[in-house]
């Protein structure tokens, strides 16, 4: 089984791949602040969006 990418702790099924609630909103707050980013290209406010 995966350990937790947070504290390192065994996952549970719960929550995979954290091991509670309290690390899976942690790992949320780092995106919601733009810890974490996705490669790409910048796109800029004022451009169209793409409809699919």
């Amino acid at each position: 089984m995966a350990n937790c990418p947070i504290c390192k702790k065994p996952s549970v099924a719960a929550y995979r791949p954290f091991c509670s609630r309290r690390c899976a909103d942690v790992d949320l707050a780092h995106w919601l602040r733009g810890d974490y980013v996705i490669p790409g290209e910048p796109v800029s406010p004022d451009a169209p969006r793409e409809e699919e």
